[in-house]
């Protein structure tokens, strides 16, 4: 690739959480005498926690068989735990029929803008913000189109949230990038 400049992302994915149903009826207290890393108490919270090693996730097992998944950095990932899901419990003699339909319900991303910013100055010509610098660090922004929530700190690194797809986290950041441009340009 000599001769080209490889652009650098100003942003990583730090955590998807995804939905899916099964279909099927989980017994959640045979699921937890048969898997070792789980927790389950009924009393506190209706659903099972099964913690996944590899990806590193844990996800949230109903008996209606719907399921959170959290903690993965990718779709693929997410498609992965799912399929260890089902796989366990299929040893325990609960079959999945149909391929779970997978919905990406939130992207946590974190990442940086290559300047320092002035969070006074933001706070009063962006809208849709909140700062409040005694009791957080951070100015809170929500973009409406693409639906994004940022944190800002002076510092240039932020943290995204409420995107869907890798798609609207990119316009989302291109979206942010060009505003606080545009305020340090004085436009």
């Amino acid at each position: 690739m000599e001769g080209k400049k490889r652009k650098k992302k100003n942003f990583q994915v730090q955590n998807i959480v995804a939905t899916a149903s099964l279909k099927v009826k989980v017994p959640l207290s045979k699921l937890v005498k048969s898997y070792v890393n789980t927790e389950y108490n009924p009393e506190q919270f209706p659903g099972l926690v099964l913690r996944i090693k590899k990806p590193k996730s844990a996800v949230l097992v109903f008996s209606s068989g719907n399921l959170v998944c959290t903690g993965t950095k990718s779709v693929k990932q997410v498609n992965e735990v799912i399929k260890q899901v089902i796989k366990h419990l299929r040893k325990i003699g609960i079959v999945v029929k149909e391929k779970p339909k997978i919905e990406v319900q939130n992207i946590v991303a974190s990442g940086f803008i290559n300047m320092r910013i002035n969070l006074n100055e933001l706070a009063l010509m962006l809208e849709n913000t909140e700062y409040e610098p005694e009791q957080f660090p951070g100015l809170v922004y929500k973009l409406e189109e693409p639906n994004a929530t940022f944190l800002l700190f002076t510092n240039g690194k932020l943290v995204c949230t409420g995107t869907k797809n890798r798609k609207e986290l990119e316009e989302a950041m291109k979206t942010l990038l060009k505003r606080v441009r545009e305020i340090k340009r004085g436009k």
